[in-house]
């Protein structure tokens, strides 16, 4: 499995404000190359923090793009995952309205009746790990439904988990050319952070699009 992580970030590499609102970071450009990213993989993943507080649908809208899927065998649309440990998705949100497969991974220990709230919204839920979602296993889990590249698009939280557990392979940071600043503002990788073993990182590519630059890097 290759496990890709994009986001986007201001120059003190802020994912939003402390509010914890969306932002437009990036411009056309770098939407229209995050759009050809997500067709170009089998799956999206998200962690439950960006679905309660963007209400992303993590769909391909370019109809090409979607054309272009079909022409080479694979569904209209990436599969959608959400990392979900407690299962708080709520069961109105738009990873949920049946336009695209979505794949739910929780912990065992989630609230039985949340969990049946999903499967009502008709997601996949799949248990992996006791008490939070066990990465590796949940990785194991997709690859083993054919999921083979994913693309992460988010939050903190999630992207430093991945990095935690040695599973991200490669990493696009678009910065914008903003500040915004705040203690409390979610970061690229939030969690416990390192303070050992820090994950290197091999910077492969640098690009300027709209007004800011894309940083690509191996991991």
């Amino acid at each position: 499995m290759v496990v890709h992580v994009n986001a986007a970030t201001s120059v003190d590499g802020k994912l939003a404000s402390r509010r914890r609102e969306q932002l437009a970071i990036s411009g056309p450009a770098d939407f229209a190359r995050v759009e050809r990213v997500r067709a170009a993989n089998d799956a999206v993943m998200v962690g439950v923090g960006t679905v309660l507080a963007d209400d992303p649908s993590l769909t391909v809208d370019d109809a090409e793009l979607v054309a272009e899927r079909e022409e080479r065998g694979a569904p209209p649309q990436p599969t959608r995952v959400v990392a979900d440990s407690t299962a708080r998705t709520p069961p109105d949100a738009r990873v949920l309205d049946g336009s695209a497969p979505t794949v739910v991974l929780v912990a065992s220990s989630a609230p039985a009746e949340r969990v049946a709230a999903i499967e009502d919204a008709g997601a996949t839920v799949v248990s992996a790990g006791a008490e939070r979602v066990d990465l590796p296993a949940a990785v194991d889990e997709l690859a083993a439904r054919g999921l083979v590249d994913v693309m992460v698009e988010g939050g903190g939280e999630l992207i430093f988990s991945l990095f935690e557990a040695s599973l991200v392979d490669e990493l696009s940071v678009y910065v914008g050319s903003t500040l915004i600043g705040g203690r409390d503002a979610p970061t690229l990788a939030d969690g416990e952070g390192f303070v050992a073993d820090y994950p290197d990182l091999d910077l492969v590519g640098v690009e300027r699009i709209d007004d800011g630059v894309l940083l690509r890097y191996d991991c």
